[in-house]
């Protein structure tokens, strides 16, 4: 008996430290963060607090669930997690799945919590990502992983209340662009990955774009001062000269047709980030796909992290999804 105990001892010790060791020797960038925002921003408006609602009574919180596991990358097995919040009462929900921002490098997953609790209270379930960021694996690791948990979530419908029928997927800046690419390749093989529960579909029913680019190679994109440490020439090994294909291919806009989905944008004051956008409202007003467009006029990119733009942002996502996913 003493000695089973110590096998299974030094086995849990053995698993805790390979999970520390594998979250060490990822490379990472904690740059992107709420107080590094909040730190940059408050002195230029003072009034704005960072957001962070309290759980709901009636809505059950699951953190870090494994949704894939890769079992070979250069840091060793590597396991991408979800944090999923869902209503307590019985009942089929539809699902957004959401992206976070950090210029494809820095940031998590916990961003995008305070939306999710926020949205699930208001009858959805909500599940915030974790991907592969530009210093563990390039372009287009990202997208394989998001379209691996949008299976995932798929596969694990009925434990977790998810209409499969009725999932959309939102994303902020760098999210923004994932979430766009995402939901603008449904169905397109080339995209997909082989991380799991491939039986299943990755497409989603509708998209929100916060602040996330829609075409690299748009004027406002292309034209502004990029050093090779640039974040989108880091993701994407390479600046247009180097790399139109890359550049082309992970712009949203040319992966838009007549049957893709309905999109909300919601955005800052800043132009830049908005790059491709208005040609994109015009192909699907074209195609007769419902588009919307709600602009804070305010020069805070990160304006979905605080208040007093928290509120409006959740109201319009909720709407839009209300409304789009009947």
């Amino acid at each position: 008996m003493k000695i089973n105990f110590i096998i299974i001892l030094f086995a849990i010790s053995s698993n805790l430290f390979a999970q520390k060791k594998e979250f060490a020797d990822i490379p990472r960038d904690t740059s992107f963060n709420v107080n590094s925002s909040y730190t940059k921003y408050k002195e230029y408006f003072p009034e704005i607090r960072p957001a962070n609602p309290e759980l709901s009574e009636n809505v059950a919180a699951h953190y870090n669930l494994i949704y894939a596991t890769l079992p070979e990358t250069p840091y060793g097995k590597r396991d991408l997690h979800v944090d999923l919040f869902h209503p307590k009462e019985a009942g089929k929900y539809p699902a957004l799945i959401m992206v976070h921002g950090g210029g494809w490098r820095s940031g998590d997953k916990s961003l995008q919590v305070p939306m999710a609790k926020a949205i699930a209270e208001q009858g959805f379930v909500t599940v915030a990502v974790e991907y592969q960021l530009s210093l563990e694996a390039k372009y287009p690791a990202a997208v394989h992983n998001i379209k691996a948990a949008i299976r995932w979530m798929r596969a694990h419908a009925e434990k977790y209340n998810i209409d499969p029928d009725r999932i959309a997927i939102s994303g902020c800046s760098a999210g923004g662009q994932l979430a766009s690419l995402v939901g603008l390749t449904n169905g397109v093989e080339k995209f997909e990955g082989n991380q799991g529960y491939p039986d299943y579909s990755s497409s989603v029913q509708a998209i929100v774009d916060m602040d996330g680019v829609i075409n690299f190679m748009a004027p406002l994109s292309l034209n502004k001062e990029r050093r090779p440490d640039s974040p989108d020439v880091e993701w994407l090994e390479g600046n247009f000269y180097d790399r139109p294909d890359r550049w082309k291919e992970a712009s949203p806009i040319y992966w838009a047709n007549e049957n893709s989905v309905p999109m909300l944008f919601l955005n800052s004051g800043f132009p830049r980030f908005t790059a491709g956008e208005h040609e994109l409202f015009g192909m699907l007003n074209e195609w007769g796909i419902y588009n919307e467009l709600h602009r804070f006029d305010v020069q805070l990119h990160p304006f979905w992290l605080f208040h007093p733009w928290f509120e409006p942002t959740v109201n319009y996502t909720v709407t839009f999804l209300n409304n789009q996913l009947q």
